[in-house]
This record gives structure tokens, sequence and C-alpha cells, in this order.
């Protein structure tokens, strides 16, 4: 959930506010209170609120309970929050009625008195912003599913497409009668890369080693039908356990790198991809053919959508006048 405060979200707080803010006129007005006391009360009032539900969503939630949750943590710092701001609003109540010092209430009791109005304050529109957002996130979760189905529908279509085909029988036919060798591996290479679509076709993440593994099968595929064109150097100096990527995550960025590279018959394409610990990247050399303005694809925007299901982290793209790099993060299921 994004705990973060948007448009609505500042209108809807506005509105509470004001709201609050008239009855607390009209209370005022009722018991016939000074003009010092509407004008120090209700502003601290707002102010301290504000000043509340910004902590509570900004720092509070965020790091201590939809990160890694600390229940404890979270309550202590809770509590502080509204003493703290609570105690400030009730002295500045008591300083604009024109009190004597000496006669505010003993330590313990002011602060727990602090604590009921920072409580009484926060309460009611922190909950309702806080349903807001449990609301909008659900909305948004069924909307990222939705077109995420949507995008693996094309992308599965794409996977199969008669072009996909079309283009490695032609390259089939082709080392028949030249390399018959070569020809039996592209066919055996062929083969994997549309078992492993068919068995993963309903799979949202799989293992990087396998993923690889698919890399290696369409990687060949490229550099027997573009013969030099392409120049693939793959960096994996890791463990591969533990780490996953979204199916088809690598197949998406290697299509990626073909479809908006042309060789010009001078300099081949250089491709390195590079796996560390939490990101795996391909970096390729732009050829004077790349169609920038289709850098980011069907396949590329298909990742991303499924990438905000599965992580907090989205793929980054860094491109230049002569590089494109896409780096992807690596998913981890369990410590």
């Amino acid at each position: 959930m994004n705990t973060k405060l948007n448009k609505s979200d500042y209108i809807l707080l506005s509105i509470i506010l004001g709201v609050t803010s008239l009855f607390n006129v009209w209370q005022y007005y009722t018991y016939g209170n000074d003009l010092l006391e509407y004008l120090i009360d209700i502003p601290a009032y707002i102010l301290m609120t504000i000043v509340a539900i910004v902590l509570f969503l900004y720092w509070l939630m965020p790091n201590y309970l939809l990160g890694k949750p600390n229940y404890f943590a979270l309550i202590s710092l809770a509590i502080v929050i509204l003493t703290a701001t609570g105690f400030i609003e009730l002295l500045a109540g008591y300083w604009s009625c024109e009190n004597d010092c000496n006669e505010f209430p003993v330590w313990h009791r002011a602060i727990l008195n602090g604590l009921f109005v920072g409580a009484d304050n926060v309460g009611i529109p922190l909950g309702i912003l806080l349903t807001k957002k449990f609301y909008e996130s659900q909305t948004q979760v069924v909307k990222i599913q939705k077109q995420q189905k949507e995008n693996e529908l094309k992308l599965l279509r794409s996977q199969l497409d008669p072009h996909f085909l079309f283009n490695n029988l032609n390259t089939l036919d082709a080392l028949i009668d030249s390399d018959t060798v070569k020809a039996k591996e592209y066919i055996n290479r062929l083969s994997l890369i549309y078992r492993y679509l068919i068995q993963t076709k309903d799979a949202e993440v799989m293992e990087l080693s396998k993923e690889m593994n698919l890399a290696e099968n369409y990687i060949f595929l490229i550099q027997t039908r573009f013969g030099d064109d392409y120049d693939f150097h793959v960096n994996k100096n890791i463990d591969f356990s533990n780490k996953f990527l979204p199916t088809g995550a690598v197949q998406a960025l290697l299509e990626n790198v073909v479809k908006h590279n042309k060789v010009n018959g001078e300099n081949k394409i250089h491709v390195v991809i590079d796996i560390d610990e939490d990101w795996l990247t391909v970096e390729n050399k732009k050829s004077n053919f790349t169609k920038t303005k289709d850098s980011l694809g069907t396949g590329l925007l298909n990742l991303k959508s499924r990438y905000q299901l599965l992580s907090k982290e989205l793929p980054q793209i860094e491109e230049s006048e002569t590089e494109y790099k896409i780096s992807i993060p690596i998913i981890k299921l369990s410590n």
C-alpha cells in the first residue's frame, strides 16, 4: 500500500479538518471564548494533526509496518507522536486562555492528557485516509492484474507468432542444405524454447537459472540466424539459488535488442548480460537504425506491469546516443 498523500488525499484531509474546525468555532462561540483562543487553538489543532498524520504516513508506517514489521516500535513511536502533538496543542490552548503556568497539570497528567488529545485529533482523519488508501491499493492491484493478463496474452501470442516460427523455419531450411549437424542443433534449441514457453505459460516467476538456460537457447537462434551480426557476452559469476525473474523476462530483453538494432554491415551489435545479487542488466551498443521512438516496446511494458505486483523495484532504463541499458530487479522469494 502506498501511504504517500496524493491530490485527492489533500482535498479529503482539507475537508475533514475544515469541518472539524467549523465545529470547534461553533463550540468556542457557544462557550463565549476569547478571540485569542480562536487564533491560537484552532491553528494549533490543524497544524499538530497534519504533523502527526505526515509522520504516520511518511515515516512510521513505511518503516515499521509495511517494510519489515516491528510492532513494538510501531506502537511505542505512535504513542510518542500522539502524545507530543497532543501535548503541544494542549499547551497552546492553556496559554491562549491566559492561565497561570503554575496551575498547569502535573507532568504525568499533562502527558496523559496529551495522548488523549492527540489520539482524538488524529484518529478520525487518519482512519479515513488509510481506508481510502487501502481501497485505492486494492483497486490498483485488480487493475494491474487485469493488465498483466492482457499483456501476458499478447506476449504469448507474440511468442507463438507465425512470423517468429516462419523466420526460424527459413533459417532451418537454409541450414539443412548447408550444415545438417547445426540444423539438428537448431531444431533441438527451438523445441526447448517452445517447450519452456508452454510449460511456464501460467507461472508468474521462474528460477533465474532456467531463465538463463532459455536465454542461451534464444541467443543460439539469434546468432545462427544473423551470423556475426550480434555478439553476446554473459557475466554470471554468482549463486543462482533463491533468485527469480518474471517468466520470459530475459527473452523479452533479447527480443528488444534484435528488434531495435539492425547491423549496418560494418560493426556488429555487442550485447553484455551482467548478473549481480540484485539486478540483471542487458547493455548493448546501438546501431544507426535504432528505433529510439519505440525503445520501450510491448514486451518491456509487460515487464514493468508485472514488476509492479512482484517487487518494490521497477526496471530501470539508461539510454545515450551510442548505448542502451536496461536493468531488471532479481526477485528473492525467501530469506
